[in-house]
């Protein structure tokens, strides 16, 4: 079973790193030679080339369509977003470097919004690639939340930036980027809107993982990008990744739901343990409606089974403030992307590593000793409709819960120069 994406559109633009693109392809699949299969951008994604100065920066659109560029080490890209006087905001990229290529330590992005004046929009989010296990798809957007008091609150020409961190000691080829602009009604987020969460700021939940399901699991391949992720329902699905592959799988969260995920990789295909102990080397990550970071998860691989965990705050909890990137990141109810990765150092092979992703979705549990494990389906999505704009229901509360937001690896982009100089 597989979810598939509409075929996108939008502005057209140029760029001479055409062959850098990771477009469309068959998702999901290596190459006859055992090449991992590259992430794959959505069908009719339209080139652009941000600019290195804030004028003149392309447009990008609201709505369905994607758009693709691609960003050296350290430069920054400057693109151009319409914003009105009442909707949020969210302006994604996707960084997908080559499959089996080694980042530099410091190396990722960085996006952020400002306003006409230069004012920041909140804070810069900077995601690296986890170049300790392997570059993988990493993937974040810059917002303008509208609330009382936030700020960039006014209508105007808006700037989307695009920053890339230090290569040294990796890959310093030009990285792919994907490109999506989605609003959310200015209603969104306020008490009694249809769907939201729990009502009490500051409330508990649980972040214990309750039984999963551990069968077998249902055959499946998942996606090669965010577009055509494999839908996915509470059950046990198998597949198998190349060394160096990252697959998607989609999964609906409705408001005041919590998502359990489990990957149970397998055994090296070579039968025993790899040559050396890698780090990092097998991942499950997941990312909300609008592209956002929620949560990575990683662990260390030496050819043996392994077991990779996460559980999330609820979908959609409404009245509280966002703190923290997996409160923040739940702020949706919707469709949820997990994406699970094996190492390119991984099985000293091309052959494909089994993985089993058990997933759950179930109704909030409260905070306290031995939790009750309450197992559910998922209801129907609720964000990212044909038109391009989430019906956001709540925001995020703060519990007990926080305990498990945990963050990448904390790094600086050495290449962030925050004193903007002026028309830069």
């Amino acid at each position: 079973m597989r979810g598939h994406g509409k075929a996108r559109g939008g502005i057209v633009g140029v760029t001479a790193l055409g062959l850098l693109m990771a477009v469309t392809g068959r998702a999901g699949a290596a190459d006859e030679t055992g090449t991992p299969a590259a992430y794959v951008m959505a069908p009719g994604a339209q080139l652009v080339e941000g600019t290195a100065a804030k004028e003149g920066g392309p447009l990008l659109r609201p709505g369905p369509q994607t758009y693709k560029d691609s960003v050296r080490p350290g430069e920054r890209r400057y693109y151009t977003v319409e914003l009105d006087g009442g909707s949020s905001a969210y302006v994604s990229a996707v960084a997908a470097p080559r499959p089996g290529s080694t980042m530099g330590p410091r190396d990722g992005i960085e996006v952020a919004l400002e306003a006409p004046d230069g004012t920041p929009c909140g804070g810069g989010r900077h995601r690296t690639f986890l170049s300790a296990g392997g570059a993988y798809p990493v993937a974040d957007y810059a917002e303008r939340v509208v609330r009382s008091g936030s700020p960039c609150a006014s209508a105007g020409t808006y700037h989307f930036v695009l920053e890339r961190g230090d290569a040294t000691g990796g890959d310093g080829s030009p990285v792919p980027v994907e490109l999506k602009y989605v609003t959310a009604p200015p209603d969104a987020g306020r008490p009694g809107v249809r769907g939201g969460g729990p009502s009490a700021s500051g409330g508990t939940w649980s972040s214990q993982v309750p039984e999963m399901p551990d069968g077998p699991g249902t055959q499946i391949t998942g996606g090669s990008g965010f577009h055509d992720a494999a839908e996915v329902a509470a059950g046990s699905w198998k597949d198998e990744l190349r060394p160096g592959e990252t697959r998607f799988y989609r999964v609906s969260v409705d408001a005041g739901r919590q998502l359990f995920a489990r990957a149970r990789f397998g055994a090296a295909p070579s039968g025993g343990p790899t040559a050396r102990y890698v780090a990092g080397g097998v991942r499950l990550g997941l990312n909300n409606s609008a592209r956002g970071y929620v949560m990575n998860r990683t662990t260390g691989y030496q050819g043996r089974p392994v077991t990779v965990s996460l559980a999330t705050p609820p979908a959609a909890y409404a009245n509280g403030v966002a703190i923290g990137d997996a409160v923040r990141g739940m702020r949706f109810a919707g469709w949820y992307y997990l994406q699970v990765s094996v190492s390119p150092k991984a099985g000293g092979t091309s052959a494909e590593v089994p993985v089993t992703l058990d997933v759950d979705v179930a109704a909030a549990r409260p905070a306290g000793p031995d939790p009750k494990p309450a197992a559910g389906g998922a209801a129907a999505p609720v964000g990212g409709g044909p038109d391009g704009r989430l019906r956001v229901v709540g925001y995020a509360g703060v519990g007990t819960g926080s305990a498990l937001l945990v963050g990448l690896a904390g790094w600086t982009l050495a290449a962030r120069r925050r004193a903007r100089r002026p028309g830069a």
